[in-house]
């Protein structure tokens, strides 16, 4: 499918949640790397990723209804590929891909310190897509803070 659409951007998403385990809160977060994603208003500003509902980000999304998008560079290829073959249900994706996290002041998210840019996302709709979930969000703050050779998905899975 790739010859016919042409390579896509891959994006790291982040998102984090307070989850009921075992009668316990526990604050979960997570990372994906994603190429499925675009802005799709300007008035307001909105985005929008489709995320397939076995991924843990999928669950942690739906709860806070926010996630950040991540721009980010060629170099952090391996750590985009780790994020995005592991489950964050089970690993601390921060940690293990050495990623450095800090606290978004606009929404109650966290996101990479090495992205390039961000676009900070709340969720106004959902649109369910047999596998996938469309998370359409507004626009709450972006920025881009550095230039960068940028990372595409360019095979067929």
């Amino acid at each position: 499918m790739t010859k016919l659409i042409g390579p896509r951007e891959t994006v790291l998403v982040t998102s984090h949640a307070e989850l009921n385990h075992f009668g316990k809160k526990i604050e979960k977060e997570d990372i994906l790397a994603i190429d499925w994603h675009m802005p799709c208003s300007l008035e307001p500003f909105s985005y929008a990723i489709s995320v397939q509902k076995k991924h843990f980000s999928h669950q942690l999304i739906q709860l806070s209804k926010v996630f950040i998008v991540n721009i980010i560079s060629k170099e952090l290829e391996a750590k985009a590929l780790f994020c995005g073959t592991q489950s964050g249900e089970h690993v601390n994706k921060f940690k293990e891909a050495k990623l450095t996290k800090i606290n978004s002041v606009h929404l109650d998210c966290i996101k990479i310190a090495e992205a390039l840019g961000w676009i900070e996302c709340e969720v106004v709709h959902e649109i369910d897509m047999h596998d996938h979930t469309v998370f359409i969000a507004k626009v709450r703050y972006y920025e881009m803070l550095k230039e960068g050779k940028r990372l595409y998905h360019i095979k067929d899975n």
